[in-house]
């Protein structure tokens, strides 16, 4: 009797659990709903064979329970009950096959007008390339892959020269236009998924694999990676944002293409050196930094890191929190910077001056931050802290501890990497979580300044 009564709470509660639960499926934001009405239609399938089941295990075991004088009659085969029971199998495996077999026809076949992105995926973060105006992307390989050429393009290629190549975790797709996303990862196994979208597809290493939507909704939406892809796969999101075509257009028309990308890429000295007077007042004439004006050293650091950060500055993504007082500071000054060209020709000519060494002055236990270090920053960073631009993790190592000890404290009470479009920034509040108390941060702070 007790076992027929859980039995009977069990089917009432699932149930309950079902309908009223608000864990449910994100609001459909493209043209899967076909996917969404498969599921339904194995909801009910199964839960009727459940809701069924148990009811009848809990109807017998209270119909037949044991009474004295009663005894159990034993029937080892029932040829009718068999072949009803292969019938309604049957006809229910079939219920649930027969429709998604059906969809997985149109989710494998693109329709013939779909515009065409490529997705990458990399330990832990998104990129994407589109093609220009010749409508045909570039050659890549995975040999080509450097810091350089985060893209593997084979430069001797005419067709990836107008490529256009988005090395943010946001891409922009125009809402009612079909989309292929052919999917490449570049060094382990990823999957590309958006809850809205309904549809997923793993990155495998070695192929390109693909998928293809709709959008039907505007708006912003998380990209993840369902496959667990190493100790940062919590921290790889990037962001899909749906818009009209007219505004999708204006976003594509400020993105630069590959041969744009290698050009401003190498900057101007001469023009550099100018427009760098400006930052000389604060962080010294060879970049050495000021740690009494709060201004760290920027030799040494990579270029690509340096026009990001101007960038970010320059378009409010960070110093815009009030309680981030310097960086407001340095807000105002990227304001100087007129364009892309003005921060690439500072970035190259800070680049090019001598890596001075930078003081020490971050005591702490250097054994514990060690682990640390190791646990935490080193996957991206680099094992000597040298920085990795594939990774977009910039150079630790030799740089101003200060300024380091700073910038983990300001990721942690949320001063920095907290603006909505600082793609890196929400990783490494993640990250810097981990360093629970100020002791923590100087310990790790202390083992950087150790490395070779």
């Amino acid at each position: 009797m007790i076992i027929a009564i859980v039995l009977f709470i069990l089917v009432i509660g699932s149930l309950l659990f079902h309908y009223l639960s608000p864990w449910y499926f994100t609001p459909i934001a493209s043209n899967w709903v076909a996917i969404d009405d498969t599921i339904q239609l194995t909801f009910w399938i199964t839960g009727f064979v459940f809701v069924v089941i148990n009811l009848f295990v809990a109807y017998c075991l209270i119909r037949f329970r044991a009474r004295p004088g009663r005894r159990a009659a034993y029937h080892p085969e029932n040829k009718k009950l068999e072949w009803w029971l292969i019938g309604i199998t049957t006809a229910g495996i079939a219920a649930m096959l027969a429709p998604g077999l059906s969809i997985w026809a149109s989710y494998v076949t693109v329709p013939s007008d779909a515009m065409v992105v490529e997705a990458i995926g990399q330990q832990w973060h998104w990129q994407y390339r589109l093609p220009g105006k010749d409508g045909k992307l570039g050659l890549v390989d995975a040999k080509n892959i450097n810091n350089d050429n985060p893209f593997g393009m084979n430069r001797n290629d005419p067709n990836g020269q107008d490529d256009i190549l988005v090395p943010s975790q946001e891409l922009h797709l125009p809402l009612g236009k079909p989309v292929k996303l052919l999917l490449r990862s570049i060094d382990v196994l990823h999957n590309f998924t958006v809850p809205q979208f309904r549809a997923k597809m793993d990155l495998v290493p070695g192929s390109v694999t693909y998928i293809w939507i709709t959008p039907t909704k505007v708006g912003s939406f998380d990209l993840l990676c369902n496959e667990l892809c190493g100790v940062g796969h919590f921290a790889m999101r990037g962001k899909i944002v749906v818009e009209e075509p007219m505004a999708y257009q204006a976003w594509l028309d400020k993105q630069q293409n590959n041969t744009q990308q290698m050009v401003a890429s190498v900057g101007d000295l001469i023009i550099g050196k100018q427009l760098y007077a400006t930052c000389v007042a604060c962080h010294g004439a060879n970049a050495e930094g000021n740690a009494l004006v709060n201004a760290p050293k920027l030799t040494g650091q990579g270029k690509w890191y340096l026009q990001h950060q101007l960038a970010n500055f320059k378009q409010g993504i960070r110093g815009s929190n009030e309680k981030d007082v310097n960086g407001k500071v340095m807000a105002a000054m990227a304001m100087t910077l007129s364009d892309k060209a003005a921060i690439a020709n500072v970035s190259a000519y800070i680049n090019s001056l001598p890596d001075t060494a930078s003081q020490v002055t971050v005591k702490g236990n250097t054994k514990n931050g060690k682990l640390l270090f190791d646990s935490t920053c080193s996957v991206c960073h680099g094992a000597a802290g040298q920085g990795v631009q594939l990774m977009h993790a910039p150079r630790l190592k030799g740089m101003d501890d200060w300024y380091l000890v700073t910038q983990l404290k300001n990721f942690k009470q949320g001063y920095r990497g907290a603006h909505a479009k600082d793609d890196y920034g929400p990783q490494m509040v993640q990250m810097a979580s981990i360093l629970t108390d100020e002791q923590a941060v100087q310990d790790m702070v202390a083992y950087i300044n150790l490395l070779p």
